[in-house]
Formats: structure tokens, C-alpha cells, sequence
């Protein structure tokens, strides 16, 4: 695209946001640890599920500071029901870097953003466009369906011939006034019109330059990234109450199933397996003494590259040898606490039965 049209599209772009953008909060300021925390929210999660845990969020830790002071434990109940808790636990650790080496704010220099855990070059690009107004590019998936329909980008998304192509296009995007507002603008116009079905060109800022719209390939751009079938997995889960019938045994800290799968959540005992031996495998592994073991229920959990099959066993306790990792939580305790979201199924399926 030659500068003067690029310059031209550039414009009617930017009014078309000015019209049309949704009145969102993290549009409403420049801070640059909300603008932050707002991406990583929205990052694989709809904008209306965001909404009030990013309002809660702030309100309990408002910067960088309040939120390296908090404990894992409290950082991951606020996160409780929005998923993928490892972006909050980057981001954790990315306020206590900023703490530590930036005085409490999140740094200016893209090198020094792009050094914080978790800040890649799309979270980078955001904050440095929207909150310090810098002309850093970004690519996420609305942009790369716009910018794959407008330039016609022939690589399939996820390889690195379409991640250069989409990021060396943003980049000469972003060039000129309101680099921020043009980032925006990008990743809303991908949300509300350029939408990977039914695109509505016909009220498009971008159709008369948009080459798929000229090609009539639309519909076929961008290409589809291959994905790959979510690994199949069988576990266990124990859901073990007291004597009294008020408690749940509740793990934490450790990583689940042998990796990053629940790491700092609450959970209820789990391990990989199906049976009834296995079962009482883990409750040995526990140190629980279980009467009766009663196979509960069957359940599926999908996750991003996973698909559990959880076999539920329930139980009451005779003994239980308590430590950091594994303690009672009272039913009343739960709503205040860092539950993972396959445990909160858990516990409903249960309740259902």
C-alpha cells in the first residue's frame, strides 16, 4: 500500500473509532498499569466477561505497588472464574519486577516492558501505544484478521511466515498521529465489523482499500491456523468431607497433575487415573482415610490443549494428616477463595445429583 493511501485509510479508520467505539473502562484511561492489566484480562476472554473483574481487580490492588504486595493466594481468589490463571500469576510477578526495579511504575522503555514476566511483544505494543502513545504495533486476533483481508496474506495463521507479514504490516500501521487510538481502532474494527463470519463491508472504513473485499476473498482470509486435537486425560478426583459434613478437603500450591495445569488454586485432590484403586491410590498419597469411597459421577472438563475425563469419587474422612498443601475449607469459606474452575464444576455436579 503506497504511504498517501495507507495515510488516507490510516484517517477514515481512526474517525470511524472516534464514531463508533464501544464506551469500555479501560478506554476511559491512560494509566499504564490498567491499560496493562486490561490487556492481559482480555487476552482469550470475551470483553463482556472482563468487565467486572477488571473493575474488582482495581479497585483491590489500583497499581503495581498494591498488587506486588498481595499474596498469590489473593491474587488468584480475585482471578477465580476468569481462567487461564497463569496470566495471573505472570502477572503477579510482573508488578513485583516492577516494584523492585522500576519504583512502582511501569517502565516507559519498551525493552524494559518487554523484560517484565509475561509481557510479550503484543501486551508491550498495547501499553506503550495506548498509555505513553509510542508507535508500537500490535497483533492480536482481530488485527490479524484485518490486516490478513486488507494486504491479502496468503500464510496461514501461527506459522511464521503470516507472523511476519501481520507484524511488519502493523508496524507501518501504527505510524503517525494516535498511534494508540490506531491500535484500538484495529481491534475493534476486527470485534464489530471486520468479524471472522459475516463481515459487514458494506459499512467498512477500510472496504475500498481492502484487497480481499476487491478480490472477493473475504470469506477465505485469512487462513485457518491448523490446530492441533486436545490431548485426552483421565483423572481422578476426591471429594472428601469431615466427619461433620461442613468441610471440603482442599489442595493447593502444588502443581496438579504433574504440571502448571492448577498451580496456587484450591482443588480438590486429583491425579491422573479412572478406577476405584486408583482412587484410593491418592487418597493414600493425600494421607486420608477415606469410609466409604463411592464412585459420584463422570464429567468433562475442555481446556485450551486438554480434555479431562473426571471420574468423582466422594468420601468422608476417618484421618487426615493436614500440611500447607492439603487442609479443610469450610463450605462459607469457598466464594473468598482462589477455587479452580474444574473443582467449581465439581462441587455443582455434585449438588445437581
Amino acid at each position: 500500500m503506497k504511504p498517501a493511501t495507507r495515510a488516507k485509510a490510516r484517517a477514515a479508520l481512526l474517525h470511524w473509532f472516534a464514531e463508533a467505539k464501544r464506551d469500555l473502562p479501560w478506554r476511559r484511561t491512560r494509566d499504564p498499569y490498567a491499560v496493562w492489566l486490561s490487556e492481559v484480562m482480555l487476552q482469550q476472554t470475551r470483553v463482556d466477561t472482563v468487565i467486572p473483574f477488571y473493575t474488582r481487580f482495581l479497585e483491590r490492588f489500583p497499581n503495581a505497588r498494591a498488587l506486588a504486595s498481595a499474596s498469590e493466594e489473593d491474587v488468584l481468589a480475585l482471578w477465580s472464574g476468569l481462567g487461564y490463571y497463569r496470566r495471573a500469576r505472570l502477572l503477579h510477578a510482573g508488578a513485583k519486577a516492577i516494584a523492585e526495579r522500576h519504583a512502582g511504575e511501569v517502565p516507559q522503555d519498551a525493552d524494559a516492558r518487554r523484560a517484565l514476566p509475561g509481557v510479550g511483544a503484543y501486551t508491550a505494543g498495547a501499553i506503550g501505544s495506548i498509555a505513553f502513545d509510542l508507535e508500537e504495533p500490535i497483533v492480536d486476533g482481530n488485527v490479524a484478521r484485518v490486516l490478513s483481508r486488507m494486504h491479502t496474506i496468503e500464510a496461514a495463521l501461527g506459522t511464521r511466515d503470516s507472523e511476519t507479514a501481520l507484524w511488519r504490516e502493523a508496524g507501518q500501521w501504527v505510524k503517525g498521529a494516535s498511534p494508540g487510538a490506531l491500535n484500538q481502532a484495529l481491534m475493534e474494527l476486527g470485534a464489530l465489523v471486520c468479524t471472522p463470519t459475516s463481515p459487514r463491508c458494506e459499512i467498512c472504513p477500510l472496504s475500498s482499500h481492502c484487497l480481499a473485499k476487491q478480490g472477493d476473498r473475504v470469506a477465505s482470509l485469512p487462513l485457518p491456523k491448523v490446530k492441533k486435537a486436545p490431548k485426552e486425560l483421565s483423572v481422578i478426583a476426591l471429594l472428601v468431607r469431615d466427619e461433620q459434613g461442613r468441610a471440603l478437603l482442599m489442595r493447593t500450591r502444588d502443581a496438579a497433575l504433574g504440571g502448571e495445569l492448577f498451580k496456587g488454586l484450591f482443588n480438590a485432590p486429583m491425579k491422573e487415573g479412572e478406577g476405584r484403586s486408583d482412587a484410593s491410590a491418592l487418597a493414600a498419597q493425600v494421607g486420608v482415610a477415606l469410609v466409604p469411597l463411592i464412585r459420584a459421577h463422570v464429567l468433562t472438563h475442555v481446556l485450551t490443549h486438554r480434555r479431562l475425563t473426571v471420574h468423582v469419587f466422594e468420601s468422608h474422612a476417618l484421618k487426615v494428616q493436614t500440611s500447607d498443601d492439603t487442609r479443610w475449607v469450610l463450605d462459607a469459606e469457598l466464594p473468598a477463595l482462589g477455587v479452580s474452575t474444574l473443582t467449581k464444576k465439581i462441587l455443582r455436579a455434585t449438588k445437581e445429583r
